[in-house]
């Protein structure tokens, strides 16, 4: 004998109240638990700069500075970084400007279809400010989770080098 099924109750998540500063200006977004940083950035703060490429941390298209480190933000919850102050390509530069990194991307030629440029930036200016890298070898295997097949490395790599000597000397 068959008993008649009764509907099962859907619960929906409420959303969690999530406050970022971000490129300096606080942004207070309502989200449910589960979407990434990326997301909050793209879809909720509208700054499309960063990228979402393979969202499996795979490519680094989408990396962020976040409390002064750089990080893959589409395998990071907005609600886990709650109060951070995140940096995304947008704010890397004081408005009308570009960052000595920017610069030196466009006089190197460091950019192939320019998809993957601003989580490169980002990733690149983390790695300066990590005082890590100091050789060409260092650089290409901090920035190994961002580069790609492109045709662009070496004059990605250039372009980091000389911003990162520039930087020794101030």
């Amino acid at each position: 004998m068959l008993t008649e099924l009764s509907e099962p109750t859907i619960t929906l998540t409420a959303t969690e109240q999530v406050n970022l500063s971000v490129n300096g200006a606080p942004k207070q977004l309502d989200l449910l638990p589960w979407v990434s940083l990326l997301d909050a950035l793209r879809d909720y703060a509208g700054l499309t700069g960063t990228k979402k490429g393979c969202d499996h941390g795979q490519c680094g298209a989408c990396t962020v500075i976040c409390d002064g480190k750089r990080i893959l933000s589409c395998l990071t919850l907005a609600v886990a970084k709650d109060g951070s102050e995140i940096t995304t390509i947008e704010g890397v530069a004081p408005e009308g400007g570009l960052h000595p990194l920017q610069k030196a991307f466009i006089e190197h030629d460091a950019f192939q279809c320019g998809y993957c440029t601003p989580g490169q930036i980002c990733s690149a200016i983390g790695l300066i400010r990590e005082g890590k890298a100091k050789s060409r070898t260092e650089v290409k295997e901090l920035m190994s989770g961002n580069l790609c097949r492109c045709g662009a490395n070496s004059n990605i790599i250039d372009a980091i080098m000389e911003v990162q000597n520039q930087s020794a000397h101030e």
